[in-house]
């Protein structure tokens, strides 16, 4: 229950708590569910689970990755400290660089612990982890540094509440090079359609000249079962439209005991920026429709 979603909350059978401490910015909890598997919490609210990771991580991650003009060869994740979004990246053979900035620092110990098929990602020779505040991380970046920013934000509340204010998409349009596409956690049509439309606002702003979307993804664990994704395109020379896929989704990975790529493909990429008609319509002043 959250005040996020007023009147309603998620019953999930607990077997066993496995970790639970406060660290420096939030309350985090790994439990054990019979029917979700091991659960990661923070401040009380799923942030993943087990059985149904993969439908958020490969599409906050493939979405972007697979819009991008051009060979991607930099990409930055914003928070993301369970590693999911790192997995994803990982299996894009293109990238030379992956960079990631989270906050709180016992969030990637406890993956690696408790949620080692999420956390596969942090093995990756690419990846440079920097346990710091991502807003300054973004903001000390060199201008059109990164091909990919991906911001895996939990909701725009404590600690991540400045993950949905203006100086924060600024500094990631700076560090953006043209054409570079930045996909940020973006709430639910269903419970926060208010929250949706001033992001949309905010980003039609910024990323003027550019293209603002939102897509979305259907996740059982996550309030109402559904997460969008505000996707945001850097103006650059040639039209760019991120509802259709300019790559193909990357190889099943061969690495042992990488799983497989169980949710996106191109056609779902292509669904997921059609929006019901309710949305449309309150979203149609600021998105690129």
């Amino acid at each position: 229950m959250s005040t996020m979603w007023p009147g309603q909350g998620l019953s999930v059978k607990v077997d066993d708590v496995l970790f639970h401490q406060r660290s420096d910015f939030q309350d985090v909890c790994v439990l054990r569910s019979p029917a979700f598997g091991t659960v990661l919490t923070l401040d009380g609210v799923i942030q993943c689970t087990e059985r149904d990771e993969f439908a958020y991580q490969e599409m906050i991650t493939h979405l972007p990755m697979c819009a991008v003009k051009g060979e991607p060869k930099r990409a930055l994740v914003v928070g993301g400290g369970d590693g999911g979004v790192l997995r994803e990246l990982a299996r894009h053979s293109c990238l030379e660089e992956i960079h990631i900035a989270e906050i709180d620092g016992m969030v990637p110990e406890v993956s690696k612990k408790y949620f080692p098929q999420m956390a596969l990602g942090f093995k990756d020779n690419r990846v440079r982890v920097e346990i710091t505040d991502g807003i300054k991380f973004v903001q000390d970046a060199a201008e059109g540094s990164y091909d990919v920013i991906i911001v895996d934000s939990s909701d725009p509340v404590g600690p991540a509440q400045v993950l949905f204010q203006k100086p924060f998409f600024d500094a990631m349009h700076r560090a953006l090079r043209p054409g570079g596409i930045v996909c940020t956690q973006a709430e639910s049509l269903w419970l926060h359609l208010d929250i949706i439309k001033e992001l949309a606002r905010m980003c039609s702003d910024v990323f003027q000249g550019g293209q603002v979307r939102y897509a979305f993804t259907t996740i059982p664990t996550y309030p109402s079962g559904q997460i969008g994704f505000m996707i945001c395109t850097k103006a650059s020379g040639e039209a760019h439209d991120a509802r259709i896929p300019s790559r193909p989704p990357p190889a099943q990975t061969q690495q042992p005991g990488w799983p497989p790529m169980r949710y996106y493909n191109s056609d779902v990429h292509r669904a997921a920026f059609v929006l019901p008609q309710f949305a449309k319509e309150a979203l149609a002043k600021h998105l690129t429709l």
